[in-house]
Formats: C-alpha cells, structure tokens, sequence
C-alpha cells in the first residue's frame, strides 16, 4: 500500500450547493458524474456527498490537499455494473499516481444519518 485517505462530508452541505446553481457541479463534477447523480433522483446529494468525500480521500492518500494543483474534475468516480465505485483518473491526478509508483486505486462509499464517509487507497 502506497496511500490512503479517508474522508466525510455533510450531505445536507453538498445538496445545499447542488440546490443553489449549476456552478458547484459544474465545477467538481465530470460530465458523466453529474449524469450519474440526476439518474439517481432523491438519492442523487447523498451520492454527490459520497462522491465528494471520495475525491477529497483520494487527495488524501496522494498526499496533496485541495491546493496541491490536482483539480477535483481529474478524479472522477464511476461506477461498475454491480454498482461497487471506483476511479477514473485524468491529467494531474493520473500523473500524481504514476509519480508515487501507484498502479491501482480502491475506494469504498458509505452515507448513513446525514454524512457520507470514502475510503481510497493506492497500490
């Protein structure tokens, strides 16, 4: 194991800025997040949140904060058919990875009583 990263994040907050414009998704989800999250209808701010709290933990395990020049739109978090998350990884992130000698990402996704909690690793 090479990095891990743990983070939470208030659901409320997340569907608060979602309510509020387009702005917030448009800047730190991808297009095909933000498809995602409108498929998911009243669930769609617990998964934002969730969604959410898994960039922020995979900054984390990469050792970089939010100001570490890894926008959140290059951590992108898709879906498999079963439904289990994992990540795509574009531009600085992607580069960040390779520089730490990672070769694999985890993530794990949890919402329960108004938060969301992820779990990213890197191998």
């Amino acid at each position: 194991m090479i990095g891990l990263g743990v983070d939470l994040c208030q659901i409320e907050r997340i569907e608060a800025a979602l309510a509020k414009s387009d702005a917030f998704a448009n800047r730190y989800f991808t297009p095909e997040e933000q498809r995602y999250l409108e498929s998911r209808g009243k669930s769609g701010s617990q998964s934002a949140a969730a969604m959410f709290a898994a960039k922020e933990a995979l900054l984390k395990a990469m050792g970089v904060g939010l100001s570490g020049g890894i926008g959140l739109k290059e951590i992108g978090v898709s879906h498999d058919a079963l439904g289990a998350p994992f990540y795509t990884l574009t531009g600085a992130a992607l580069e960040r990875l390779s520089s730490m000698g990672g070769t694999r990402t985890f993530l794990t996704l949890t919402h329960e009583d108004g938060m969301a909690c992820a779990v990213a690793v890197i191998e």
